[in-house]
């Protein structure tokens, strides 16, 4: 065991960057691994205060296995980013136990920068740029301390802030004017996309359940010219359901169209939709979009991407709610929604054998089918009782508790039962608009399913059987609907006015961010090109315009620089005064001599002056040259010898 050459100060620094670089890290990482870089922070911090010398090689190498073990252990495999951002911060963390050299520390540094860039692998919203941040400060800051000698840390701290404000001219030229590329800058196949959140092309009863406690946005929206249809008519159209196999719906196969398959018509909305990145197609869109160029509509109605969604979007729109659609629909696929397997849910298929029968015109049946969901008291719940083997009979006949997919599955099922085509539709509906900036929010919370009936000479209609238990959910939204189920997202309740007014500053500031920080994509890069005059600019047009801005800005820099290079601080300038007052007086310091030379020979000329003299040329000494420069009632002692300093 041999003790570090650098002081205690620098390690300080170095075990601040790491920590902070990790930090973020703790939300993703596994339990183990983040309980164990934060014990190794802890206890190279333990041997910084104590000065006692760092673990034997052996030992590292067994905490090496260690931690390999545990991300062996975790992720089955060395190679990806969830394990290689896990394997990296462990040796983090274990670089400080044999940091011994400033060549050492500056390999720490590397490795925190490298972390901190990692955080946005994950995430990228305000937080996690903030804490990137935090961590850069500490980094520069041990930058610092490696280089000069020990300092304050808030004097450090400035410093460190006034070279990172250096560098933001660099940055925002590069933000602005570097090619953007679409999608991951790193990632491997498996796992680039890997958290992506929101609806499925499948639906089980209990998945939007699932979806609906969560309170992260799944798109924003900023109508134009006039406020949003009401609540009641907010629906966001996602995959459509027609094949059910007993227990899931699924997609069935689908036409890809140029545009739609329908004649827009009545009153048009125009909005601008901000999706967030799902890994999907489906670009959930307000019933019924316009053609929408460089898009793809479907013959079930639905608008997609040409890839799937990784970034966030940002698309301008014009939807017509009630545009008729279906009117001279397939005969395929009015088959397919009157599909059922051949077997289960007796009493369902009896049920809709029934309404067949009580009936006398077809398009009547699902307003009877209604009715018995309304007298049957079918409870509108997050927390349903488990359904038998047949579900649709479970939650009809039985439990009589579920949520919008069985009410919408059910519905369905008993429709085609009836012989009336029907299927699922998936999406989201509602949304609260912000009084802040105006946009209408929409949560994974708002995930919604319903169901759309062809009816003849009307085409598909759209019919919530959700409503019949729950009237409040199609006015007033989730939590209104289920009143105080504790599954509720926080961010999605009502009664906590303080919060929900926090939330709406907070989501305002945070689309900004996504606006103009992380929408700057390609397409945006392009317009301001194009608001520049380079319309159409090349990767080759990009870098010469960016060579140009940056040597300007480097220019600039340098411009600063020369002119504050005369600039010397407060202990130099007092020293510079005394040598000037002694100037004076005949004795004049020659270019050789330091400050106790010089101090001692005017000494011995002047022995009158000997003891403030050589006061003075002490104190700068040890301020300039001494072990502890930062000590502030020496500071004090010299700057008022030279100021009391005033001889004949």
């Amino acid at each position: 065991m041999t003790k570090p050459s650098l002081r205690p100060d620098q390690t300080g620094w170095l075990i601040a960057a790491a920590g902070l670089s990790l930090a973020p890290h703790a939300s993703h990482l596994p339990l183990a691994i983040s309980a164990l870089c934060l014990l190794l922070l802890l206890w190279r911090g333990l041997l910084n205060h104590r000065g006692a010398p760092l673990p034997s090689r052996s030992l590292l190498l067994l905490i090496v296995a260690v931690m390999a073990s545990l991300v062996l252990l975790e992720f089955r495999h060395f190679f990806g980013k969830d394990p290689g951002i896990a394997l990296l911060a462990g040796l983090l963390s274990l670089k400080l136990l044999e940091t011994r050299s400033p060549r050492d520390g500056r390999a720490v540094l590397l490795l925190s920068f490298f972390m901190q860039l990692g955080q946005f692998l994950y995430q990228q919203h305000m937080g996690i740029a903030a804490l990137a941040l935090m961590g850069t400060l500490a980094a520069v800051g041990a930058m610092l301390a490696l280089q000069g000698r020990p300092e304050p840390v808030g004097q450090r701290i400035r410093v460190a802030g006034t070279l990172v404000l250096q560098g933001l001219p660099l940055m925002v030229v590069l933000f602005v004017l570097f090619p953007r590329v679409p999608g991951p800058l790193w990632g491997l196949p498996a796992d680039a996309f890997n958290r992506s959140t929101g609806l499925s092309d499948t639906m089980t009863p209990g998945d939007i359940a699932h979806l609906s406690e969560s309170g992260a946005i799944a798109f924003r929206a900023a109508f134009q010219g006039a406020s949003p249809p009401p609540p009641a008519e907010r629906y966001w159209r996602g995959p459509v359901l027609s094949r059910f196999d007993g227990r899931s719906w699924h997609q069935g196969p689908t036409t890809r169209l140029s545009k739609p398959a329908y004649t827009p018509q009545g009153p048009a909305h125009s909005y601008i939709l901000t999706l967030e990145p799902h890994n999907q197609r489906w670009l959930l869109a307000l019933d019924f979009p316009a053609s929408a160029p460089e898009r793809i509509h479907t013959d079930n109605f639905q608008l997609l991407a040409r890839e799937p969604v990784r970034e966030r979007v940002r698309l301008a729109l014009v939807s017509y709610p009630q545009t008729p659609v279906g009117l001279q629909e397939r005969t395929v696929t009015l088959s397919e929604a009157l599909t059922l397997p051949p077997t289960g849910n007796p009493r369902t298929r009896a049920l809709g054998e029934r309404l067949r029968t009580q009936v006398t015109r077809p398009e009547d049946i699902p307003d009877h089918l209604i009715t018995f969901f309304r007298q049957s008291r079918l409870t509108y719940t997050l927390s349903p009782q488990a359904l038998g083997e047949d579900d649709v009979d479970s939650f009809l006949f039985d439990t009589r508790q579920g949520f919008c997919e069985h009410f919408a599955g059910a519905f369905v099922f008993a429709l085609r039962a009836a012989g009336v085509p029907a299927r699922v539709v998936t999406g989201y509906q509602g949304g609260e608009l912000n009084p802040v900036d105006g946009t209408l929010v929409v949560r994974q919370s708002d995930a919604h399913a319903w169901t759309e009936v062809w009816l003849e000479g009307r085409g598909w209609v759209r019919i919530d059987p959700t409503a019949a238990a729950a009237p409040r959910r199609l006015e007033d939204g989730l939590a209104a609907a289920l009143g105080g189920e504790g599954r509720i997202p926080l961010l999605a309740r009502g009664d906590l006015v303080w919060l929900k007014a926090l939330r709406n500053q907070f989501d305002a500031l945070n689309n900004r961010w996504n606006q103009w920080v992380l929408g700057y994509n390609q397409g945006r890069q392009q317009e301001m090109m194009a608001w520049l005059g380079l319309h159409q600019a090349g990767w080759q047009e990009l870098a010469a315009l960016m060579s140009g801005a940056l040597g300007l800005v480097m220019a600039v820099l340098a411009g600063w620089i020369l002119r504050n290079r005369h600039k010397i601080d407060p202990i130099d300038r007092s020293w510079l005064t005394f040598c000037r007052r002694l100037s004076a007086l005949g004795f004049p310091r020659q270019s050789w001599e330091g400050p106790i030379e010089y101090t001692r020979r005017v000494s011995t000329l002047r022995a009158d002056l000997a003891d403030p003299v050589l006061a003075i040329g002490t104190g700068y000494a040890l301020l300039r040259y001494g072990q502890n420069p930062a000590d502030h009632a020496l500071l004090h002692r010299f700057h008022q010898s030279v100021k009391r300093f005033r001889p004949r």
